[in-house]
């Protein structure tokens, strides 16, 4: 878009735009932290956040990702670590969250998601904001019972070649093991097992916890009734946020 010729976009589009635009210029500023485990339902939930307070989402996986690929120089730095096979380090993260919060969609602020992971991380973090006079405004922490996880992710079962998806209990197919419009086998991802699912939730516990209690200290952590049906989640976290 940057490049484009303006005249050349649909008046359509330039009108939603500006129309969003000024919906958001009127809407408080909001740095946000969504710490959960996976299957929490913090990646249904964060589109939702993203719209309503027009804020720009920060995914450090895909950013780390992008910034390699763009050649810039962090992202270079970030390519000779894991060409190295080690850690990309904290102060490289928080430079591109840094980075990136520059952008135009990130001007009333951003959700981060799947940073900070260790106490560490989160000073630095706090300590980039701080010298921009800003800081983190709340930490929604979808905290949720393992053995409710590992009945969501357990039960999750795949046909392949379609991406159709079914659940055991939720949203069974109409005969066990097999899709209901090819007929053809239903598979599970490695990560979806439970044994995957467990150490998984091991490390996310042992790395968190920690975060979660040095956010609490600042009165900054929410937390949603992660396990209840997505809308009402919405609800829930619509409060906070209004606040």
């Amino acid at each position: 878009m940057a490049n484009s010729n303006l005249e050349d976009v649909p008046s359509v589009d330039l009108m939603t735009e500006l129309l969003r635009r000024l919906k958001c210029s009127s809407k408080p500023d909001k740095r946000l932290i969504l710490i959960g485990p996976p299957g929490s339902g913090k990646g249904t939930q964060s589109p939702i956040i993203k719209d309503e307070y027009c804020l720009c989402h920060l995914a450090t996986g895909d950013m780390l990702r992008a910034a390699v690929a763009a050649k810039t120089p962090l992202g270079i730095k970030a390519k000779e670590a894991m060409e190295k096979g080690e850690l990309v380090s904290d102060d490289l993260v928080v430079g591109i969250i840094d980075e990136a919060m520059k952008k135009p969609s990130c001007q009333k602020g951003f959700i981060l998601d799947g940073f900070p992971r260790t106490v560490v991380q989160a000073q630095k973090l706090d300590e980039m904001l701080g010298k921009q006079g800003l800081k983190v405004d709340k930490v929604l922490n979808f905290a949720i019972d393992d053995a409710i996880l590992e009945e969501r992710i357990t039960g999750r079962w795949i046909h392949p070649s379609s991406g159709r998806t079914y659940h055991t209990k939720f949203a069974p197919p109409k005969a066990p093991g097999v899709d209901d419009v090819s007929g053809e086998p239903l598979i599970q991802r490695k990560d979806d097992t439970a044994a995957v699912l467990k150490s998984r939730l091991e490390a996310f516990h042992k790395q968190t916890e920690p975060v979660i209690d040095y956010y609490s200290k600042q009165s900054l952590v929410a937390n949603p009734h992660a396990e209840k049906p997505p809308k009402e989640v919405t609800v829930e976290v619509e409060k906070v946020l209004s606040q």
